[in-house]
């Protein structure tokens, strides 16, 4: 009699879990079958927008030279007021981009730094550098790199170290611990705002063309929701509604069992 009912809750739990069995959890599945696949990668770098923060560092044979491109004070306006910080770090000088998109540089004056890339900005601060020193060598790096994980792919904030600026879906979500099996890999949101406009599109993570979506490379600030399936959300919902229900029937099934 025990047997019997150990198999009848056996059955349970493999009804309640057939759902998942028959869901596809494997990442780009309809790539095919080789031993070798090559193809050409197009990254889209990150473009600056207003309220990022850059650290930008100059260096010089000269001391002074190297002091005369970094050093500034504080403007209490921020972004709000159109204004730009500034302040000095480490590994350079911080400037917040101000809401025209422009940053306030030592000696060279308003930039403008809006849609441009870090290398475009490195490259534009050292050719203007060049007319005032020789052999300058120009750092830039974007400090506020994150993104959003919500719902089965993680909630969490993810910080990207300055010095990384090329982080992929796949990245994203292993840096949030992976997608659970509960997630719907085919219906992955990601929400994006560039240039005052908020776009909302879904990739399909089972699929080889996420690999060329605008979407594969996070963005500044891109929040990616990841679905919860069917079964959990009915799952919850039972759990929910019949809590004392399940909870008695549990205890009486561990009380029959007992006395068989």
């Amino acid at each position: 009699m025990k047997i019997k009912l150990a198999l009848f809750l056996s059955l349970l739990f493999f009804a309640s879990c057939n759902s998942l069995r028959t869901r596809n959890i494997v990442y780009l599945s309809d790539l095919e079958q080789q031993a070798l696949i090559t193809e050409p990668v197009e990254m889209k770098r990150l473009s600056i927008k207003p309220g990022d923060l850059l650290t930008i560092e100059v260096l010089t044979p000269n001391r002074e030279t190297n002091m005369m491109f970094s050093r500034g004070l504080i403007d209490d306006e921020g972004v709000g007021g159109g204004g730009n910080q500034m302040r000095q770090g480490g590994r350079g000088s911080e400037y917040l981009v101000d809401t025209k998109g422009t940053i306030d540089f030592p000696v060279l004056g308003n930039l403008k730094v809006q849609g441009l890339t870090t290398e475009q900005i490195r490259d534009s601060v050292l050719l203007q550098v060049q007319e005032y020193v020789q052999d300058p060598i120009v750092k830039v790096r974007l400090q506020n790199f994150r993104f959003t994980m919500l719902g089965e792919g993680g909630n969490r904030i993810i910080e990207v170290p300055g010095d990384n600026e090329d982080v992929n879906l796949l990245e994203g979500f292993a840096m949030a611990g992976g997608i659970s099996v509960y997630g719907k890999m085919e219906k992955v949101l990601i929400i994006r705002e560039e240039n005052g406009v908020r776009t909302m599109a879904r990739v399909n993570l089972n699929k080889k063309e996420t690999l060329y979506s605008p979407y594969f490379y996070l963005q500044q600030n891109d929040i990616v929701y990841v679905e919860p399936t069917n079964a959990k959300v009915s799952g919850t919902s039972f759990i929910r509604r019949n809590w004392g229900f399940a909870a008695g029937l549990i205890s009486s099934a561990f009380v029959l069992y007992r006395l068989l």
